[in-house]
């Protein structure tokens, strides 16, 4: 049995959690709050429900995308995220040749077949594309020789190389026949996102009465210039029945959009996601990706030499959480919501995740120190299904 000792980061109580492999089997509190948010220093760590990143393509040289992913670059993943804090993720594969998405998802399917504490971290694939728009701007980074338009026997393929772990696909409503393939998605019960898109607003409205019930990296992915009122992003920021995704990481979008889209959307229906890449993590330098140089700066985000543009986003959830902290000015427990309680209610699987500090949920902890306005957390423990996966060094 283990046991930890904190600051609970939803109410600022005192509590001591017990644990093991098989869930949370006791919590005891103590009625003298320690810190209820008031932006001071804590003398003890909070403790949180390790967070859950449904966008995460790859980290330090690894990615879901790759010709040569293999087994070694899951463990590798899942390793570097439990480091930020991340117990659970959903693997995201970019647009892609159908053979490689194929080949990819087998390789995840195999590997969570036979390894139930990974198969516990990894509750679902994402695919991001092909589907997406051929425009630049709106296509981003994905490799225009593979955008197309929907395929449901495609997808039927995917799901079957992944063992039926598809939950979230990342469409642009705008391409032939999307509408009618969110509609035989949605009836199969998976997440349809729309990204990377140039749609107009009446497009968005009919692909969300179609069952789309997620925006993807809203602000990103995008044209540099649109129209100012009648616009996709407007769009879905009025849908109510659409949840936004968002890269809190301070490059991607300035804290000024942050707080509009929490005030647009509410805490209840944002999620933060990293949405990590291939080079993210690696020390200071020019690297080459595919046939571009990217360069990874000293604040750790990617761009391109001698630019102001962007090559992915670098920084994990551990820096996201406390730049959306401080963007929006809330508690910081609300801000943990969107990236545990939020991601889980979306993709239906409550059971799987530690929404909640509560007896009988699985063991999924993280514990750090964080003062307001530190550029990140300060992990110092991880647990991922009752099993240590991080320690701070001393």
């Amino acid at each position: 049995m283990n046991t930890v000792r904190g600051i609970s980061v939803f109410d600022g109580r005192e509590i001591e959690v017990q644990f093991d492999e098989n869930g949370i089997k006791a919590l005891h509190e103590s009625q003298d709050y320690a810190w209820v948010e008031t932006g001071e220093p804590a003398d003890r760590p909070f403790i949180s429900p390790g967070f859950v990143d449904i966008q995460v393509n790859g980290y330090r040289g690894s990615d879901y995308s790759l010709d040569e992913f293999g087994e070694h670059d899951l463990r590798a993943i899942h390793r570097h995220l439990a480091e930020s804090g991340t117990t659970q993720h959903v693997p995201t594969i970019v647009t892609s040749p159908q053979n490689r998405l194929l080949r990819n998802l087998g390789i995840i399917a195999e590997v969570l077949d036979r390894d139930p504490f990974l198969q516990a971290a990894i509750p679902g694939v994402h695919i991001e594309g092909p589907y997406v728009s051929s425009e630049d701007g709106p296509r981003g980074a994905h490799d225009p020789s593979y955008v197309r338009d929907p395929d449901y026997g495609e997808y039927r393929e995917w799901q079957a190389a992944s063992g039926n772990r598809i939950r979230i696909v990342t469409l642009a409503p705008e391409r032939n026949g999307s509408i009618e393939f969110i509609e035989k998605l949605a009836a199969d019960g998976v997440c349809v996102a729309i990204g990377h898109s140039g749609a107009e607003p009446d497009t968005i409205r009919r692909a969300v009465q179609a069952g789309a019930r997620l925006s993807t990296h809203l602000g990103n992915g995008s044209h540099a210039q649109i129209p100012r009122l009648q616009n996709y992003i407007w769009e879905q920021l009025a849908e109510d029945g659409l949840w936004a995704s968002i890269i809190c990481d301070g490059f991607h979008l300035p804290d000024s959009v942050v707080k509009v889209f929490y005030r647009a959307k509410g805490s209840s229906r944002l999620i933060l996601v990293s949405d990590a890449a291939l080079l993210g993590g690696k020390p200071p330098s020019i690297y080459k990706w595919g046939q571009i140089d990217v360069e990874v700066f000293p604040d750790g985000h990617l761009g391109l030499p001698g630019t102001s543009f962007l090559a992915g986003a670098a920084h994990l959830l551990d820096w996201d959480i406390a730049h959306c902290q401080r963007f929006t000015g809330l508690a910081l427990g609300e801000v943990i919501r969107m990236c545990t309680q939020n991601p889980a209610r979306l993709l239906g699987i409550e059971d799987a995740v530690t929404t909640g500090l509560n007896v009988g949920r699985p063991a999924n902890l993280t514990v750090f120190n964080y003062s307001g306005g530190e550029p990140r957390l300060r992990l110092q423990q991880v647990w991922c299904a009752g099993r240590e996966v991080f320690k701070a060094k001393e």
